[in-house]
């Protein structure tokens, strides 16, 4: 994209309603614009990001063997009353009436409806087992939305449901899960710690919670030192293999870590290297056995002919809270600070002189041969404000074009994690990025 014909609408000044480093530079770098309280409108730069986001969270999903459906955001009440959690999850639920003043409600999560489009379509235990993820918007009606994306009211949710024939299977089922996420946010760049969690309106009496450490966390938290050195993504693991699932469960759930709800004092005195701090969740994952299956009347032919009820799970990552928790992890004074994978642009293409003839054709090369993984700052500006904008947006490499430069073949490369910078051929540069 070329930014003189962008809408990327960069502020100079922070807005004073934005109290977190990631609520003031989503703000500032132009990602989203806020519509009504918590309610969010994603801008092209901050779209990308999110699909970026989205799209490593499927790749995951898919690898573990869990199926991409999409269901409604708009829910039947009933479905609710039939697992006996419509009158119990609270005025964060947002309740309306059709024209025919049936009850409905705008979905804050799918477990009932994924357990009734499954008891339509499964009789079998040979069918089982089962895992069914979409990504779809979702809305909470908190009562005070704050902190932008991290504490809004409309979000996009990754959820997956797994369905099992016995307790067994739905560890397993867990345990896959748990492996899934590990991998997702290595990808994205950044740390999560599992912790073990409150299961809260889900329900259920095995629930993780996955952390992201940051000082602006809401969750106080607590676990060990050693977490900092598990690389829990970095052995032979198999998705497909019992043994492997269990030896990586070990890994990850042998040190403690606990959030403030499940800290437990008389453990915590027992670890060598304490450490606590504040963090960030950006999934939870939940075994909850027959809690929804059970009032449901989901059952299915066991291989005796007996019907037998399965065990359920529920896995929940929030893609759109993950680009605020991303930021909250990786910025400085400048600026944001995107690891690769998520960048909205692979680089920015700085031309300090619009007009000079050989700044124009090196970055009209560097832009072509990008091929759309370029934001071309081409505006008629002084070089600071393009090297402000560049920082600020969090671009993970800067391709600057100045005339000097430019006039011997050459450009100026920098890497915005480090600072590092180097003036090198366009090739060069270009195979760097790549």
């Amino acid at each position: 994209m070329r930014l003189s014909r962008s809408l990327v609408p960069t502020l100079k000044e922070t807005p004073a309603e934005a109290q977190i480093a990631s609520h003031r530079l989503m703000l500032r770098a132009g990602l989203v614009r806020q519509t009504s309280a918590g309610i969010y409108a994603w801008l092209p730069a901050g779209w990308r990001v999110l699909q970026n986001i989205t799209q490593i969270v499927r790749e995951e999903q898919d690898a573990s063997g869990a199926q991409e459906l999409l269901m409604p955001t708009i829910q039947s009440a009933e479905l609710w009353r039939q697992s006996g959690r419509y009158d119990a999850y609270g005025p964060e639920m947002l309740r309306i009436r059709d024209r025919h003043d049936r009850e409905m409600l705008y979905g804050p999560t799918n477990e009932e409806m994924i357990t009734d489009i499954f008891r339509q379509s499964v009789r079998s235990y040979r069918e089982l087992p089962q895992n069914l993820y979409h990504i779809q918007w979702k809305f909470r009606d908190e009562v005070r939305p704050r902190f932008g994306v991290m504490r809004g009211r409309e979000f996009l949710m990754k959820d997956a449901y797994s369905f099992d024939l016995d307790y067994e299977g739905a560890v397993i089922s867990y345990r896959k899960m748990m492996l899934a996420y590990m991998r997702t946010f290595q990808r994205l760049g950044v740390k999560a710690i599992p912790m073990v969690a409150d299961t809260g309106p889900i329900g259920g009496n095995l629930s993780h919670e996955f952390i992201i450490l940051a000082p602006t966390g809401e969750s106080q938290v607590y676990y060990d030192g050693a977490f900092e050195q598990i690389d829990p993504t970095s052995g032979d693991f198999s998705f497909d293999s019992p043994e492997d699932l269990a030896r990586f469960y070990e890994t990850l759930t042998t040190p403690y870590a606990a959030t403030d709800e499940k800290h437990d004092t008389a453990a915590w005195a027992n670890v060598a290297d304490k450490r606590e701090g504040r963090g960030i969740e950006v999934g939870h994952i939940f075994y909850f056995g027959t809690k929804y299956s059970g009032p449901m009347g989901l059952t299915v032919a066991g291989p005796d002919g007996k019907t037998l009820t399965p065990h359920m799970g529920s896995y929940g990552i929030g893609v759109s809270r993950l680009v605020g928790a991303i930021i909250e992890a990786s910025h400085d004074d400048a600026g944001i600070i995107w690891p690769d994978s998520v960048a909205p642009w692979k680089a920015a293409i700085l031309n300090l002189k619009a007009g000079d003839a050989a700044c124009e054709a090196i970055c009209e090369e560097a832009y072509t041969r990008l091929d759309g993984q370029a934001l071309y700052d081409d505006r008629e500006d002084r070089a600071g404000v393009k090297f402000a904008d560049a920082d600020l947006m969090g671009h993970p490499w800067q391709i600057v074009v100045g005339p000097r430069a430019a006039a011997a073949g050459r450009v100026e490369l920098k890497r915005r994690a480090t600072g590092e910078r180097a003036e090198v051929t366009l090739s060069d540069a270009l195979a760097r990025i790549a």
